[in-house]
């Protein structure tokens, strides 16, 4: 079974910037869009970011010109980097495909934006 494993997280000052990471257990990538999820306390889980097997990406409104999306086939992994960031930006980020399995949801990483 392919587990993806998100990394990445953090504390960071409003402004700042994280990379986060997902690695799959084998390559998924190549045939599947991907995307990049969060959850919020008391919120529902919404999709943030989706790259698709031709590289082309799409963004939710409130993080386009500040999220960045890629992924690198050979290392078997997912990338978003996540600039400017906001207190509402603070959530679990999880990795998923396009659309999302549930076997393949991980634990998440924590992003915690504040001052």
């Amino acid at each position: 079974q392919v587990q993806l494993v998100e990394s990445g997280g953090g504390l960071v000052q409003p402004g700042g910037s994280l990379r986060l990471s997902c690695a799959a257990s084998r390559n998924i990538f190549k045939i599947n869009a991907m995307g990049w999820y969060r959850q919020a306390p008391g919120k529902q889980r919404e999709q943030v970011a989706i790259i698709a097997t031709d590289g082309g990406t799409e963004y939710l409104d409130s993080v386009k010109g500040r999220f960045v999306i890629s992924r690198d086939n050979a290392k078997n992994t997912v990338n978003l980097q996540m600039n400017s960031l906001k207190p509402d930006d603070t959530a679990v980020y999880y990795c998923n495909t396009v659309p999302a399995l549930e076997m393949y949801w991980g634990q998440g990483t924590q992003v915690t934006v504040s001052s």
